[in-house]
C-alpha cells in the first residue's frame, strides 16, 4: 500500500473503508486467480510498477502459471498495446523468476531431490537445487519446504536473511516464521510451501 493510501486510512478511515469494501464486493464472484490476473492487467495499463509486482505475486500464489500470465497480457493487447506489454515483460525479466525462463514455460511440476534426510540436521537449512532456492524446516519427522521467493513481490530472499527460524525479506522487511510459513511482521501472506515427500531416505520437493 502506498504512503498516500496509508495516510488516508488514518485520517479518513470511514470513507476509505467504504472504498475498499466496494473493491472487494465488485469481484466477489471471481475466483482469486482470475481476480489477480485482472489486477495484473490493470496495473500494466496504469504502468504501476509496485502494483504490478504485488499482483503478479498474488496471481502466481493463487495458482496462475507463467503461461497464463503471459496469455492474459497478450489477450489484453487491444487495450494495453505493445509498449505496455513490453514494459511488463521487462519487469518480469528484472524480477528473475525461474518459472518465466523460456525453457521452463509449459513445463509440468516435477519432483527434485534435495538431500538425504539424515543430512538435514539443523532446524532450518538453505538449499539450491536445479536453479531453485528453498528453505527447509525440520522438527523431528515434520519437514517443510518453502520457496525462497517473497509472496509480496517475488523478491529472492537470500540465506543471509535467515536468523534462526525467522526469515526477513530484504526489500520490504516482511518477516516469516519458518516453523509455520506465516508472515508475522509487515505483510499478510505466507511463504509458498512446496509439496514434499521422502523416498529412499531422501527428501524431495515438487515445483
Amino acid at each position: 500500500m502506498s504512503e498516500a493510501l496509508d495516510y488516508l486510512l488514518k485520517t479518513r478511515r470511514e470513507a476509505m473503508t467504504s472504498y475498499f469494501d466496494f473493491i472487494k464486493q465488485s469481484g466477489k464472484h471471481l475466483d482469486p486467480k482470475t481476480r489477480a490476473l485482472i489486477s495484473v492487467i490493470t496495473k500494466v495499463d496504469k504502468l504501476t510498477e509496485k502494483g504490478f509486482r504485488q499482483y503478479l505475486s498474488r496471481a502466481l500464489q493463487a495458482g496462475a502459471s507463467p503461461d497464463e500470465v503471459l496469455d492474459a497480457l497478450l489477450t489484453a493487447f487491444p487495450t494495453l498495446g505493445l509498449s505496455k506489454i513490453i514494459w511488463a515483460i521487462d519487469l518480469i525479466l528484472a524480477m528473475d523468476i525461474p518459472e518465466f525462463y523460456p525453457e521452463n514455460l509449459g513445463r509440468q511440476p516435477s519432483w527434485h531431490e534435495l538431500a538425504p534426510v539424515e543430512e538435514i540436521r539443523g532446524e532450518v537449512s538453505f538449499m539450491q537445487v536445479d536453479d531453485k532456492e528453498v528453505f527447509v524446516y525440520r522438527d523431528g519427522d515434520n519437514i517443510r519446504v518453502y520457496d525462497s521467493l517473497c509472496p509480496h513481490q517475488q523478491t529472492h530472499i537470500p540465506e543471509q536473511c535467515l536468523d534462526g527460524c525467522l526469515l526477513t525479506c530484504p526489500r520490504h522487511q516482511w518477516k516469516f516464521d519458518l516453523r509455520t510459513g506465516e508472515c508475522i511482521e509487515e505483510g499478510n501472506r505466507p511463504l509458498k510451501q512446496l509439496p514434499g515427500k521422502i523416498e529412499r531416505k531422501t527428501l524431495l520437493a515438487e515445483w
